[in-house]
């Protein structure tokens, strides 16, 4: 015999069988069943009718439908599990006393100048409240107190530092925030072994809608800032076709149409198109295979850590949200206490709307509920939520103060890859205010970020820093210039900001635009098609740089002895080029060029009326003299292995070329150089060659490492913060036990990178 009842708020059908002694309640992108007999195509689609949202109240009683929470507990489940995955690795807690050191001297960049870390005991703190509630989160325990945990800490270390900044990051904060309203504990948690009413009880549909628009606003968005220009034209992300994951794609298309057409015109469709195939019930399938694909591509070709984990994790909100349900009903009856909940059907929640039904059958199934503030509240959280995250990525112009070259602080427009930098030149100058003595700075001393040279904010901040620690060396009131030369996606190298401006005292506020910013010349970006045509009329050995540069400025630059054969040539204006230690001045024009003496700081001033453009063309004779010995040695080390060679060897080189000199102390830095790249080139043979065992062998081992010291500094932050610090050299002694690393095998990669150290040069 069988029963059927159908839930006509839900538009879900239960039915319960005797024989099978199953349950499903079928839901689809909004929580109905969309094949129903008799429906209309609205509901088809979309999962409800044009009615259900003819009024506020309606409105409302749509959004607090009654839904299966069995997809919402899966997904609680597995973000919560990779955010406690995250945590010790991007978040940094592995490596967190390298950033929050005590009494170390660096800048930081937060997003409200008053936020300062914590003291480093308690920053591990901080950590440790963060992992507990993404582990609360992960098993539904103490579910809204884990989230609150959680999500605190999570923005607290977020607006802590800008330069950390990007889109994923953003995406789990919003998540674990959405979350915090949500009632994802009503399934496969703690909370429903402690609490029966909180046990698969139903939840309410917005609670789906917000996870679902917010993912579709992920895509969706990053599909509209990739309608550019240079997206189009292939420009952004030209050097991703290089990677070993397109080489099937070029077996038909060129390296440059595999850029353009695979690369840039494929990510482009598939983020305009992947919330809307995700939605619908027959284009799904297709979409969950494209867009699965795609995040385990973008696993392997960026380093960013569980965010391509995290959206496919979302990919099974858009399913049917009883699918968990009808998944581990196939599983043996054995493993069911250790499987999610397969029966029974889900009950009835106060955090539901349940309207009266039209069978007497049904109706002792449910009983009607009035709206409440609780759902009213809920509908309104879900339209202002929504309605903000549209806003977000086109808010830039009221906070104009963090608009570069490109809006905004990256990490909250979903601008994703849209905008490749190269930086060729970053000058720091120093002046003392009262004596008028001028000095250097390296670039990036005090911090250890490289995103403050892109972010006009970030630049105040750190010159107001550098000011600040200067002071410390004798030197009064001092001014701070900046010169920072960048090329963004294949453009021109141009400067970014005034190098004129003292940046301590220049005037900055994030609503209004930023005074000493200086214009991206798009003008000049169809050049860019001459860059590759000039660059293959070039040999292997010479190198080219195209520089862009404004009226009344000038780029002082200094030639190396080991550049020979260095040339300046005007494409397009006029410069006057000043040779400092000869005093002398030589006007060029477009389409001359002069050569440029080795060793010698010269002066190129921009004196036409519009922006100037020119390249520097040089050969590296030094590295090119390298590389010709290098090829020598690797001809005389393959005849000495085939036999062929007659001639006796010296004695320095006889255990090099046969191979065993893996141990001999070798002083000439030729001989030095050939090593580290016999080392490099065996080192990567390895690992190309590497059986699975061998590679999950090594990932374990890397992984276990970075939670053991994770775990054995968080024990001795906590230990310092309950009894106190003990004496400086049992901490020492401590902080050595945990760094302690697997030991490193002749060649890899770690040990050639050691041996780089002292030769950089090179």
């Amino acid at each position: 015999m069988e029963t059927v009842a159908r839930d006509s708020s839900a538009g879900a059908s239960l039915i319960v069988s005797s024989k099978k002694k199953d349950v499903h309640s079928r839901g689809t992108g909004t929580g109905t069943d969309r094949g129903g007999a008799g429906e209309s195509r609205m509901k088809r689609l979309f999962g409800f009718e044009l009615s259900d949202v003819s009024s506020w109240q309606k409105f409302v009683c749509l959004l607090n439908r009654p839904t299966d929470p069995a997809s919402l507990g899966v997904f609680r489940f597995l973000f919560g599990m990779l955010m406690v995955v995250d945590i010790p690795q991007e978040r940094g807690l592995s490596y967190l006393d390298y950033k929050y050191l005590d009494g170390m001297v660096v800048c930081r960049f937060p997003l409200f100048n008053f936020l300062q870390p914590l003291p480093l005991d308690w920053m591990y703190l901080v950590y440790v409240i963060m992992l507990l509630g993404a582990l609360g989160i992960m098993l539904g325990c103490f579910y809204r107190l884990a989230c609150l945990m959680f999500i605190s800490t999570y923005w607290y270390v977020f607006f802590l530092d800008k330069t950390t900044w990007n889109n994923h990051s953003y995406l789990y904060g919003l998540i674990g925030f959405q979350l915090t309203f949500m009632d994802a504990n009503r399934y496969w948690s703690i909370d429903g072994l402690r609490n029966a009413k909180k046990r698969n009880a139903h939840v309410p549909l917005w609670n789906y809608t917000v996870l679902r628009t917010q993912i579709f606003i992920v895509y969706f968005i990053a599909g509209i800032k990739k309608l550019d220009f240079d997206w189009i034209e292939g420009y952004s992300m030209h050097y991703l076709a290089n990677h070993w994951l397109f080489d099937p794609f070029k077996l038909v298309f060129s390296e440059e149409m595999t850029s353009v057409l695979v690369v840039h015109g494929g990510g482009l469709v598939l983020d305009l198109t992947a919330g809307y195939l995700l939605f619908f019930d027959a284009t799904r399938p297709v979409a969950m295979v494209f867009v699965s694909y795609f995040h385990c591509m973008n696993s392997q070709l960026f380093s960013i850590g569980m965010f391509a984990y995290t959206m496919l994790a979302t990919s099974l909100l858009f399913c049917y949200p009883d699918w968990p349900r009808r998944f581990f009903s196939k599983f043996p009856a054995c493993l069911s206490g250790a499987l999610p909940t397969v029966m029974p059907a889900p009950q009835h929640s106060p955090s539901c709307v349940y309207p009266e039904s039209e069978s007497s059958e049904a109706a002792t199934l449910t009983k009607p509920t009035k709206l409440s503030r609780r759902h009213r509240l809920g509908a309104l959280f879900t339209v202002l939520y929504i309605t903000e995250q549209f806003f977000m990525p086109y808010s830039h112009f009221i906070t104009q103060g963090y608009n570069n070259l490109t809006n905004g602080l990256y990490g909250y427009s979903w601008d994703m890859m849209v905008h490749s930098r190269s930086h060729q030149h970053v000058k720091i100058t120093y002046r003392d205010g009262v004596t008028g003595d001028i000095g250097y700075l390296n670039p990036g001393v005090f911090t250890h970020s490289r995103r403050w040279k892109d972010h006009g904010d970030m630049l105040k901040q750190y010159a107001s820093c550098l000011s600040h620690q200067l002071k410390n060396y004798n030197i009064s009131e001092p001014e701070i210039y900046f010169d920072i030369w960048v090329s963004i996606n294949e453009r021109f190298q141009q400067r970014i900001f005034d190098p004129r401006l003292d940046i301590v005292k220049a005037d900055w506020s994030p609503f209004r635009p930023n005074p000493w910013l200086m214009p991206l010349l798009v003008d000049l970006s169809p050049w860019r098609t001459k860059f590759q045509e000039i660059e293959d009329t070039l040999d292997n050995q010479t190198e080219v740089v195209f520089i862009a540069d404004f009226p009344g400025l000038h780029l002082e630059n200094f030639v190396s002895e080991d550049l020979g054969n260095t040339s300046l040539q005007v494409l397009q204006g006029e410069l006057s080029v000043e040779i400092v230690e000869e005093g002398k001045n030589y006007t060029i024009k477009e389409g001359e060029k002069m050569q440029l003496p080795a060793g010698e700081y010269h002066k190129a001033y921009t004196v036409s009326p519009g922006p100037s453009c020119f390249m520097y063309i040089y050969v590296n004779t030094t590295e090119m003299a390298l590389e010709q010995n290098l090829t020598r040695l690797h001809e005389l080390q393959e005849r000495v292995r085939n036999g062929t060679e007659t001639e006796p060897l010296p004695p320095e080189l006889q255990p090099i070329l046969n191979g065993t000199g893996t141990d001999v102390n070798v002083t000439d830095p030729v001989l030095k150089a050939f090593l580290r790249r016999q080392r490099k080139i065996e080192e990567i043979q390895k690992r190309r060659n590497a059986t699975i065992v061998d590679r999950f062998t090594r990932f374990t081992i890397k992984k276990y490492y970075l939670l053991r010291r994770s775990f054995l500094m968080t024990a001795i932050a906590l230990r310092n913060l309950v009894v106190g610090r003990p004496p400086l050299e049992q901490l020492a002694q401590e902080v050595a036990y945990a760094n302690m690393k697997a030991p490193e095998e002749p060649g890899s990669s770690e040990a050639v990178r050691k041996d780089d150290s002292d030769h950089t040069e090179l």
